[in-house]
């Protein structure tokens, strides 16, 4: 009894101990509060990942699909300030997406920003019917197009916010659709590869920004993965097309 009463009073000390920081969003996403975090000292709050949506931030619920990872990087006093880490689309949602007999064009960039940020974007592509292997390329070759413009004339807090606002994919659409109907096209994972050390006073000297696309061997198989996870989905929604189609026609007879 002794033993249990002296483990439940150090639990109870451990979290006594322990001081509640709020977190917020960026500056360029207003500095949203996003929460709060415990922790018993400011310092170890350094590097922690918070998880948000995009619903959390700008209020609109057609955003809750967007979740948002912020890394906490500076401390000023009980507030955690972040810088933007990534984001990707929920797992559901790229579930909706996709259709039977239709084609999913996948492009997997590394970038860097006006002023030095390092990101790697993964871009899908939609359509509404299958399309032949030359069209994709001419889709893909559009999607390297206008991400590399955007790079090289963009900061790293514009080219977020064009981002996850459907911006840059809303560009991407525009010029797709001249090649093949298409239903969706967005940018529906992104990730921060590095971030200069003195990113606040960077300035570049000739404005230059790079953009590739990725063929390394575990960059393919993520692309593997996530083809796999699609088909997957997509046999799901074909076994549940023909549950439907063979119910209706019993219902007939």
């Amino acid at each position: 009894m002794s033993s249990k009463s002296s483990k439940a009073k150090h639990m109870r000390d451990k979290w006594r101990s322990k001081s509640w920081y709020n977190v917020v969003a960026p500056s360029f996403f207003g500095n949203i509060d996003l929460g709060a975090v415990p922790a018993e000292t400011a310092d170890q709050l350094i590097g922690r990942v918070v998880e948000a949506t995009l619903y959390d931030i700008t209020g609109d619920f057609s955003h809750h699909y967007l979740k948002m990872f912020f890394q906490i990087s500076v401390m000023d006093g009980k507030t955690a300030k972040t810088l933007f880490k990534g984001h990707e689309y929920s797992r559901d949602y790229l579930r909706s997406l996709v259709r039977r007999r239709t084609t999913k064009v996948d492009g997997l960039f590394n970038l860097t920003t006006k002023d030095g940020f390092k990101l790697r974007i993964a871009v899908s592509a939609l359509t509404l019917s299958r399309i032949k292997t030359s069209q994709e390329k001419i889709i893909r070759n559009i999607m390297i197009r206008i991400i590399k413009a955007k790079a090289v004339a963009l900061t790293m807090d514009q080219f977020v916010q064009e981002m996850v606002l459907g911006k840059i994919g809303s560009d991407i659409y525009n010029e797709s659709k001249q090649v093949a109907p298409l239903r969706h096209v967005g940018i529906r994972k992104s990730k921060l590869i590095n971030a200069p050390a003195n990113a606040p006073e960077l300035v570049l000297a000739d404005g230059i920004a790079a953009v590739e696309e990725i063929e390394s061997d575990a960059e393919e198989e993520l692309v593997e993965a996530i083809d796999i996870e699609t088909a997957s989905a997509d046999i799901e929604a074909e076994q549940v097309a023909d549950e439907e189609e063979t119910s209706s026609a019993s219902e007939e007879e």
